[in-house]
């Protein structure tokens, strides 16, 4: 069966990161992706220029409309867009017993605040109801650090690519203790943005399709780092990744 994929985030106009990196990177891994948009930003590879957050009620609206009739098998959550949102979206999730993926986004790539100090304070219930927590080095450090997030009984999946050096180190933790970390070579590209939204993403696919953590990240790792290496070149500052791997699928279909 199809892993049924809700994504709650925000919308990237530029299509690099938010909504349109999830719902690639859920088509590409076999999923079937289904949206809750939480805020509308006007972006590029150069930076955020206007957001604008949806209206809770409409946000909750958009959960209850798929999880009632399509169903769900996993749930991502990126760009929360309120405090508000962040409280009415864990009410919701309490009573779903399905993987949850959290990916607190702070930050932009551009280097843009996404969320305010009121918002990332409602970051705890979410981390209650997660399976796994996905933030980067920073969000990590605003969050309270590795012992205050595993605290919630989440999985914490530690982004090191904002760390110095040639290599990038990504670990994973369980609520007991360090399971696995991945070492791999740091590219040289400004090609990036929305890597955090593709790998919370592809996690969540292999989640809902009934992979172990250890194997959803494993092979999340692996899709962002050749997205990467397919990436476009497109736009002036941070661009997207390649989320169809360098292939277009159609033309592999014959008939």
């Amino acid at each position: 069966m199809t892993p049924r994929i809700l994504i709650i985030a925000g919308s990237d106009s530029g299509g690099g990161a938010g909504i349109q990196a999830d719902i690639k990177t859920v088509t590409m891994l076999g999923g079937h992706a289904m949206t809750a948009i939480t805020a509308i930003t006007a972006q590029n590879t150069l930076g955020v220029q206007a957001v604008l957050a949806v209206p809770t009620d409409t946000v909750i609206a958009q959960i209850n409309s798929v999880v009632t009739d399509i169903g769900v098998d996993a749930v991502k959550i990126g760009m929360i867009g309120s405090a508000a949102t962040a409280q009415a979206v864990a009410d919701v999730l309490e009573s779903l017993d399905v993987p949850i993926v959290f990916d607190p986004v702070m930050v932009a790539t551009s280097g843009d605040t996404l969320a305010d100090a009121e918002t990332i304070a409602a970051f705890e219930r979410l981390m209650g109801s997660a399976s796994v927590t996905t933030p980067n080095l920073p969000e990590l450090e605003a969050l309270g650090g590795k012992d205050a997030v595993l605290a919630h009984g989440t999985h914490l999946m530690a982004k090191g690519g904002h760390a110095e050096g040639h290599w990038i180190v990504d670990e994973l933790y369980s609520p007991s203790g360090r399971l696995r970390h991945w070492e791999g070579k740091r590219f040289d590209t400004n090609d990036t943005h929305g890597t955090g939204c593709t790998l919370a993403s592809a996690i969540a696919t292999g989640l809902g399709d009934g992979m172990t953590v250890e194997d959803a990240v494993e092979r999340a790792i692996r899709f962002v780092r050749i997205a990467i290496l397919s990436a476009p070149g497109l736009g002036g500052g941070h661009g997207p990744l390649g989320h169809a791997l360098g292939v277009n699928p159609f033309d592999e279909i014959e008939g």
